[in-house]
């Protein structure tokens, strides 16, 4: 979902491997859950699942165990190595938990297919991003990177609706600042994994104005090069918010962006939906979401994805209790849980009832806008890697797009050849 880390792009998995058995009716199980979601909504909503889990399963305790958002997963890989880590784990979907897939246990056949079927966006979590082959991921929430945006900034400098192109949206930041208003703000929101600003909410939307959904898997097999024009010039553009100051200066150190926002110090920002809920918390009404248009026409396309959600490790002494758990996500019960925490329950027929939350729905649903993966969770993890250390300075202007985007290509020409071939890739 939101960072590759420092870690290794082929995993090793060594050990000891577990057979799980059924535990007694008098004896009490104690899985441990390893999570690294610091402060955010998703936090909230797995210690309330948790509970509620435990009311209705009282002979098995789950202990919730934080974990560092900068050194997650390789803490996970150590982990299996030894196989004394958690019995559950959070994991990121699309291509990250394909690389970590030697220690996951497949929720086919160990999850009861009905309830399976409930859940929306499994191919992403599934081999090949083939659901027929399982998933080795079961999602917590429906994730969209999105903007956010005040409207009664929008009304004090005139503008009467959301920009939906870059034309449009370096008007708006024109207008903006010449009331004094500072248009954009950047910064780090508070996140473990990063003292800098995220990029990826960013670069999806990026890449989304630049190549069809179809086009995508051409980014990943070299298809589509990294340093084409098309992608230099996105960047270009994206380098223009901050030259034009369009956005706060200190978007390498700032860390209270988020704070910012909500005090009404800028009029948009890129986040996510983990964030919906600090938004209508302290803003109400005056909040509301927005695509980010980074497009030369109309924006056709928005980042909806189930982006994290737990997996059962193979060496886990507890798989049955485990994938117990799991099921649980699938029920109303867990939805109605998730949706409480501000957050976008996963499970079909489920709503938010969060009003911004229904307003990224309705970009899909209403809008009929192409719902794209999560940019980060669609490419190898050393592209990611090196595009994570080049293109917050990309936006400060301190880099320049041609080199970073040179350096995301030097990364991909050095992965091994089955990393960087599509055959049974979906996209």
């Amino acid at each position: 979902m939101r960072s590759f880390g420092a870690v290794a792009a082929t995993l090793v998995l060594a050990g000891t491997f577990y057979a799980s058995g059924p535990a007694s009716a008098s004896a009490k199980t104690t899985l441990t859950l390893w999570q690294n979601y610091g402060t955010e909504q998703n936090a909230v909503a797995t210690t309330n699942l948790i509970a509620a889990f435990e009311k209705l399963n009282p002979n098995i305790k789950i202990v919730d165990v934080p974990q560092p958002g900068t050194s997650y997963f390789t803490l996970l890989q150590s982990a299996a190595i030894s196989g004394n880590g958690p019995d559950l784990a959070v994991m990121w979907t699309g291509i990250y938990d394909l690389q970590y897939s030697s220690y996951l246990e497949n929720l086919k056949g160990n999850v009861p297919a009905a309830d399976l079927s409930k859940m929306e966006g499994l191919q992403w979590e599934a081999p090949n991003f083939n659901v027929s082959k399982g998933a080795y991921v079961m999602p917590l929430e429906t994730q969209f990177y999105i903007g956010f945006y005040n409207k009664a900034l929008f009304k004090k400098a005139g503008i009467t609706s959301v920009p939906t192109d870059w034309t449009q949206l370096l008007a708006d930041c024109k207008a903006l600042k010449a009331k004094g208003i500072q248009p954009m703000v950047y910064g780090n929101g508070g996140q473990a994994i990063s003292t800098e600003f995220y990029p990826w909410y960013d670069m999806s939307y990026l890449m989304i104005g630049a190549h069809s959904l179809t086009s995508w898997k051409g980014l990943y097999d070299g298809a589509i090069p990294w340093t084409s024009s098309t992608n230099v010039a996105q960047l270009k553009m994206w380098a223009t918010l901050q030259k034009d100051g369009y956005t706060n200066s200190d978007v390498l150190t700032n860390t209270a962006n988020i704070q910012q926002f909500e005090k009404g110090k800028a009029a948009m920002m890129v986040d996510g939906t983990w964030d919906t809920s600090k938004y209508t918390q302290t803003m109400g009404t005056n909040v509301a979401a927005f695509v980010p248009p980074y497009s030369n026409t109309p924006i056709k396309g928005v980042v909806e994805y189930p982006g994290d959600g737990f997996s059962v490790t193979k060496y886990s002494k507890n798989k049955k209790d485990a994938f117990k758990f799991l099921d649980f996500l699938t029920t109303t019960q867990a939805g109605n849980i998730i949706n409480a925490a501000g957050l976008i329950p996963d499970i079909t027929g489920l709503k938010t009832t969060n009003p911004v939350n229904q307003e990224m729905l309705n970009f899909v649903t209403v809008d009929h806008m192409t719902p794209y993966p999560m940019m980060d969770n669609y490419v190898q993890v050393n592209v990611g890697n090196a595009a994570d250390s080049e293109l917050p300075s990309v936006l400060a202007n301190q880099t320049q797009p041609l080199k970073a985007l040179q350096n995301m290509a030097q990364a991909w020409k050095l992965l091994p050849a089955a990393q960087r071939s599509s055959k049974g890739f979906a996209g």
